[in-house]
């Protein structure tokens, strides 16, 4: 009979509400066997080899930490690049300062192009953003580097800014740029599918080892820091299907990194949006046959309806935006409704990213149609990101069954920017919902969609319980919610949302046997200062993980 280790620990939240805390937890095979108290477990131990470990027994333990919606691809591509961004970001190895206004970002973008090193053929940078550094195109990047190639990623991901060195440098045609919907060839501005066009052949360059390989290795020590034990690829194959599952092979599954990732592709396969729906899905399911230990499917597949919430591209009904500009559509909305009908069909958990109430209502408004042609139980169709909504939506999605996995964090970076700017105080202060969520009923789970928030559970937790912005003043009182409920937002709730709930999440006896070690109690501390608790580490199916530093 295998050993079995006994976890003591200063207090163990569980997250079942039948059971909601214990003072240690049992765990054989990488299975818990129960929580509670050590003299109730002892029909397990007699004549087992039993080690109790006490290296947590001042610590706190949660279930491990879950994201639902991360890009692993998407943070192994943007951390090699070099940072300049309107706020302050840890990045483990370093800080990365803020800097704010036009003159302040050219000046510090002139700077680091001339301190790039000498084998560097691109230079990229991500976390630009018109409302803090003001409008940067191709003109201002050929001035200070007109013989490097530039690639200025915006803030949103959504978004890349070419200078004429980049667009030679990856043999753009000049042609299709003048002619694309949705690229400003005067500013060298690729968004949305015009920003596929760009990545596309950037390809070679991102997926170099020296260059993806790295910045896998740097996002696996984030994730592990942050206290995760499973994330969800929300869009697997966001650049390349086959190069991403080969590269996550070799540094997740063969490294035997302490999570694991549920695979969640996105559901029009190639970038042009062309072919039938049942091509896209047929196409999927191939794709969705294999699956490793730490590398998994469950028949869940993402799709899109308006655009990126960082670039104010989402659709917003009226009265739009206060400058008058427009969003725009990720997906033609009766192709939307074509491909969710044809994943629906076939028993498919919809993840659908919607960031603006108009591409809401186009989530719910198909949802409808499928339950009426087609009624499904437990369908668990998911509203992602959820940025500006209405609370009459929110009592639609309960009426029809969904779920919300929500990223609160742009009422701290985003909601005084488009109070003033874009949106007015009215929707800005209320996006994110999560108050009006709670109220409802409807199950819901908070995550970062890195790097549009950071790897931080408890940045999450931090935001969706105080809501305060980034002047420290707190915008839309009525939409926080409890620690508690925040913190099943990242444990049993986001297991729910992915579909999970029987085997992680909680602690109790039959689930995975991970854990986060916190150094203090989020239901004891100041709820301002939840983002400070330092991770400890994790226990990753029985095995624990410290975190360095």
């Amino acid at each position: 009979m295998s050993e079995i280790t006994i976890y003591p620990a200063r207090r163990i939240h569980t997250m079942s509400p039948s059971n909601p805390i214990a003072e240690a937890v049992a765990v054989r095979d990488g299975i818990i066997l129960e929580a509670g108290r050590i003299k109730d477990m002892q029909p397990w131990l007699e004549g087992a080899k039993v080690t109790v470990d006490e290296q947590f027994a001042d610590k706190v333990l949660f279930p491990g930490f879950i994201d639902p919606h991360l890009h692993p691809s998407l943070g192994a591509t943007l951390l090699p690049c070099q940072f300049i961004t309107a706020f302050e970001w840890d990045l483990g190895k370093h800080k990365v300062p803020a800097t704010r206004g036009r003159t302040e970002y050219l000046a510090r973008l002139q700077q680091f192009i001339a301190d790039r090193g000498p084998s560097q053929e691109l230079f990229v940078t991500w976390g630009y953003h018109r409302t803090w550094h003001g409008i940067i195109g191709r003109p201002d990047l050929n001035a200070i580097a007109p013989d490097v190639p530039v690639i200025l990623w915006h803030r949103s991901f959504h978004e890349v800014i070419l200078n004429d060195a980049a667009i030679d440098k990856l043999n753009l045609d000049r042609q299709m740029m003048a002619s694309h919907p949705q690229i400003d060839a005067d500013l060298g501005v690729f968004f949305e599918t015009g920003g596929q066009v760009a990545l596309n052949a950037l390809r070679p360059h991102l997926f170099a080892p020296t260059w993806f390989g790295r910045g896998l290795q740097d996002l696996k020590q984030l994730l592990h820091a942050g206290g995760h034990t499973t994330v969800g690829d929300m869009a697997w194959g966001i650049f390349d299907f086959e190069l991403e599952w080969q590269s996550y092979i070799f540094a997740i599954e063969q490294a035997e990194a302490p999570f694991r990732v549920q695979m969640i592709p996105r559901g029009i396969p190639d970038a042009e949006l062309t072919g039938t729906p049942e091509e896209a899905l047929a196409r999927i399911e191939t794709l969705s046959d294999r699956g490793s230990h730490r590398l998994f499917f469950d028949k869940h597949v993402k799709l899109f309806t308006d655009g990126a919430f960082f670039s104010q591209l989402m659709q917003v009904q009226e009265p739009g935006f206060i400058d008058g500009h427009h969003g725009e559509w990720l997906t033609a909305p009766e192709q939307f409704e074509a491909a969710c009908r044809a994943y629906w069909n076939a028993g498919y958990r919809i993840h659908v990213h919607c960031t603006g109430d108009l591409g809401v209502e186009l989530a719910l408004d198909v949802l409808d149609k499928l339950q009426f042609e087609r009624p499904r139980f437990d369908h668990r169709f998911t509203i992602e990101h959820f940025g500006v909504s209405t609370e009459e939506q929110v009592r639609r999605i309960k009426a029809l069954g969904a779920l919300v996995s929500a990223n609160v964090y742009y009422l701290h970076e985003l909601g005084e920017a488009y109070w003033r700017h874009n949106l007015g105080h009215e929707r800005a202060s209320q996006m994110a919902r999560l108050g009006s969520l709670a109220r409802e009923g409807v199950p819901f789970a908070l995550h970062s969609d890195f790097t549009m928030a950071p790897a931080r559970p408890l940045t999450s937790v931090w935001v969706a319980v105080n809501r305060i912005a980034e002047s420290g003043a707190v915008l839309g009182p009525n939409e926080r919610i409890s620690v508690d409920q925040a913190m099943r937002a990242i444990t049993i709730d986001a297991a729910y949302v992915l579909g999970q709930e029987q085997r992680i999440g909680s602690i109790r006896a039959g689930k995975s046997a991970d854990f986060t070690v916190l150094d203090d109690d989020p239901y004891e501390v100041a709820p301002e200062t939840i983002r400070d608790i330092r991770v400890h580490g994790t226990v990753f199916e029985g095995t624990p993980h410290l975190v360095k530093g």
